[in-house]
């Protein structure tokens, strides 16, 4: 389980979470939706430990980010908006040395890393080098990467930006197998149709602060909109009055 609670992170004078709490839900998808600069992101990077925040906590199954991050990071699996493989390592290569810096050793990790191959389609490209990759293959490298460890928590930054029509079917199936795994699955995204396709609950940033929350009918019964999108677009717009 995720929990955030009155999160806040400035970068001199930019302010960009001002107040941000939510929870997400073992065995759901979570979805963070909002704008490009809503700071989804940075709230992400909190989370997963890469940035300490001003105020505020944040949880994961019951540790905080900031007292304690080495168990944080030993419960989650995280796919960056930069991926960050190393280019003149293999695909195997990549998994491979995750994997062994979680501590996998002999057969369990060949197993872990043939695994992840087979589940992620990467077999095909498994001993190229990564600086010939495709977004795609990038893509699923990278998630390979981050499950080595069977992590309870996912946390996933717009993780179909850039792929083709196949490649995001192939991520949404993969999302979905893991929050029916019951892992508890964050992901950002700024398109409205990818979160309607996978999210069993929204939460919706706006200039660095929660302006609705909820499941997809509850949105909707709180906006007054019928249709998914409408109600994203009228909780934005009441912040912006506002």
């Amino acid at each position: 389980m995720i929990e955030a609670k009155n999160l806040q992170k400035s970068f001199g004078p930019i302010q960009a979470v001002r107040d941000v709490s939510f929870s997400a839900a073992d065995g759901r998808i979570t979805g963070l939706l909002g704008p490009n600069g809503a700071g989804k992101s940075t709230t992400l990077r909190m989370l997963y430990t890469v940035l300490k925040p001003d105020s505020g906590q944040a949880l994961i199954d019951g540790h905080s980010v900031v007292a304690h991050p080495l168990k944080v990071r030993q419960s989650i699996g995280v796919l960056p908006h930069s991926a960050g493989l190393y280019p003149n390592l293999s695909a195997r290569e990549n998994i491979r040395y995750y994997a062994a810096l979680h501590g996998l050793r002999g057969d369990a990790l060949d197993t872990c890393v043939e695994t992840l191959l087979m589940r992620l389609d990467i077999v095909d490209f498994a001993d190229r080098r990564a600086k010939g990759f495709s977004h795609g293959q990038t893509t699923r490298v990278a998630l390979a990467r981050a499950l080595v460890h069977e992590p309870r928590n996912i946390l996933l930054d717009e993780p179909t930006t850039g792929l083709d029509v196949m490649a995001t079917r192939k991520l949404r199936d993969l999302v979905r197998q893991l929050r029916d795994d019951g892992r508890c699955v964050l992901l950002s995204s700024h398109v409205m149709q990818e979160v309607a396709a996978l999210c069993d609950d929204i939460v919706i940033i706006n200039a660095g602060m929660v302006v609705a929350a909820g499941s997809p009918d509850q949105l909707r019964a709180q906006t007054g909109r019928d249709d998914l999108e409408d109600a994203f677009v009228h909780a934005l717009g009441e912040t912006e009055a506002s």
